[in-house]
């Protein structure tokens, strides 16, 4: 009797594959039947767990592997150039015609740095606050923003090697210089790239008539006025997108006759990105320069040469910043193992604290079973 009591034994027990599904004979993964499964709330309190866990450790693991494994190396400097690409872009409370923008190298050469640079009349205030805070910032590729508003924005001068190649390898614009609006210009912006020996030097700029002996240009003391911003300079090609130690620097001149020299040290620097693995992974490089400056600005006499002075070395080492960063398929193999891992760990916490239960629970009832269900010589 294949039925008895609405119970059908053939139908309970039978794991045959259905007529006309040949594929599924050869299934090596069992399934229990759904009269089989029970659900209970140990379960789904350590599938929350594993769910937590689980979202924890892959978003680690891929902060990780955003991030990759950047190493810092020093070695000796092996490409021998000759020219060297500086950038600026410096507002000084003077008007152009009284400024003068020269560089002096060691080798003896003058390059009149004016002639290659470009000067826009500006004003003071479209630059600087009243609390003397820098008021233009830059936009979402590091380029000065010098339109209408202001931001706070800095670029990224604490991102990623990756950040920064993929950054350097957009086109550099230089910002537009802010409109007057009818103002009357009391300030210079002085902006643009030059090149240069790549020997030590001497960036520097004067007053008009001070410094070079030139005959009917004197400018009158009071004019003097050194007060400026540093919105950028760097050495090398222009990356809008990296933050240099002098960027965004503003110095107020607290006399007439007043010098501000700043010393820096050139290190050049190669930044790489490495992609996957293997003998030959997909990388990306970018080629600049670094600096370390330190400063020295005091008030001097009217014997003495007011303005500012960029004193540059190029120093002998080079620094390889390199970033490695495993594959797609690796980085997924990696979260398919983390994913495991925790699914194992959850099914044995999950065991474990089944059987600690049961046992605490046979406990109790042997022990309720003792004291309710015992014989005593009254019962006889």
């Amino acid at each position: 009797m294949d039925n008895y009591n609405g119970y059908n034994e053939k139908s309970h027990y039978n794991d045959d594959p259905e007529p006309n599904s040949f594929v599924r004979a050869f299934d090596a993964f069992p399934k229990s039947k759904p009269q089989y499964v029970t659900r209970t709330s140990g379960g789904g309190k350590w599938t929350v767990v594993m769910a937590v866990v689980s979202c924890i450790l892959v978003w680690t693991e891929l902060a990780r592997w955003w991030r990759g494994s950047e190493t810092h190396t020093f070695a000796v400097e092996k490409h021998v150039g000759r020219s060297m690409q500086i950038n600026l872009d410096i507002v000084v409370k003077m008007k152009c015609k009284d400024l003068h923008v020269n560089v002096q190298d060691a080798a003896g050469d003058r390059i009149l740095a004016a002639s290659r640079l470009k000067e826009d009349p500006t004003t003071w205030a479209q630059w600087v606050d009243a609390k003397g805070v820098h008021r233009l910032g830059r936009d979402s590729q590091g380029r000065a923003i010098t339109g209408a508003g202001w931001h706070d924005e800095e670029g990224f001068g604490e991102e990623h090697v990756h950040d920064i190649v993929a950054m350097g390898h957009k086109k550099a614009r230089w910002g537009k210089t802010p409109r007057l609006w009818g103002s009357e210009p009391d300030s210079c912006r002085i902006y643009g790239s030059l090149d240069l020996n790549k020997v030590q030097g001497d960036f520097h700029i004067t007053a008009r008539g001070h410094g070079y002996a030139e005959a009917g240009h004197h400018l009158d003391h009071g004019a003097f006025n050194f007060s400026h911003v540093i919105s950028e300079l760097s050495f090398g090609q222009y990356y809008p997108s990296l933050v240099n130690p002098l960027d965004r620097t503003i110095n107020l001149a607290e006399a007439h006759f007043y010098k501000f020299q700043y010393f820096m040290s050139v290190v050049p620097t190669v930044y790489s990105v490495h992609q996957g693995s293997g003998p030959a992974p997909a990388s990306r490089t970018v080629f600049t320069n670094q600096y370390a400056v330190t400063e020295q600005s005091k008030e001097i006499n009217e014997r003495m040469v007011p303005g500012l002075f960029f004193k540059y070395d190029i120093e002998p080492i080079m620094l390889q910043v390199e970033e490695r960063r495993d594959g797609i398929l690796t980085f997924a193999i990696k979260v398919i193992n983390i994913l495991s891992g925790v699914v194992v760990a959850c099914h044995w916490g999950f065991t474990l604290s089944e059987w600690v239960r049961e046992v605490i629970g046979k406990r109790r009832r042997t022990q309720s079973e003792g004291v309710i269900g015992a014989k005593s010589d009254y019962d006889e």
